[in-house]
C-alpha cells in the first residue's frame, strides 16, 4: 500500500488551462479529482501496480484555505510549500512514498527511499479513474 504526496501547486501548475485565473477554483477541482484515486490500485510510473492506502496533497499560499474532499489529507504550508513537503515526506519516511513533483529542487531533498513522479502521471492517473466513473462521458 502506498501513500502518494502531491506537491498541488506544481502539479495545478503543469496544464496550461488557465488554472492562474482562479487558483483556489484549480485546487478545489485537482483534490476532488485526487480523491477519486483514494483506495485505487493503477499502474505507477514505473508500469508497476500501486495501491492507494493515502493521499497527502500540500497546498500553499491562495489555496491555502480550500475546502478538501475527506479521502485526501491536506497539509496547509504556512510559508514555502516545498518546505512543507520535505518535513511531511520526512514524517512519512517509513511508508512506502510516492511523491508527485516536476521540481528537481524539491526532489533533491525527499528521503532518499521515496519514489517520484512527474504531474503528467498522476493527471493522467486521475483521467483514467474519471472515465471510468463516467463510462461514456468524453468519447
Amino acid at each position: 500500500m502506498t501513500v502518494l504526496l502531491v506537491d498541488v501547486a506544481n502539479t495545478v501548475g503543469s496544464r496550461p488551462d488557465g488554472w492562474w485565473r482562479d487558483r483556489v477554483g484549480a485546487t478545489t477541482r485537482l483534490l476532488a479529482r485526487l480523491a477519486r484515486l483514494s483506495g485505487r490500485r493503477l499502474t505507477g510510473p514505473d508500469g508497476a501496480p500501486v495501491t492507494l492506502a493515502a493521499l497527502v496533497a500540500v497546498v500553499e499560499g491562495q489555496a491555502r484555505d480550500v475546502d478538501a474532499p475527506e479521502q485526501v489529507r491536506v497539509v496547509r504550508a504556512a510559508g514555502s510549500g516545498d518546505d512543507a513537503l520535505a518535513a511531511v515526506a520526512v514524517e512519512l519516511a517509513d511508508e512506502d512514498l510516492l511523491v508527485v513533483t516536476a521540481d528537481r529542487g524539491l526532489r533533491d531533498r525527499l528521503p532518499p527511499a521515496a519514489r517520484v513522479a512527474g504531474p503528467g502521471w498522476l493527471l493522467a492517473a486521475a483521467d483514467d479513474a474519471a472515465r471510468i466513473a463516467s463510462p461514456g462521458a468524453g468519447g
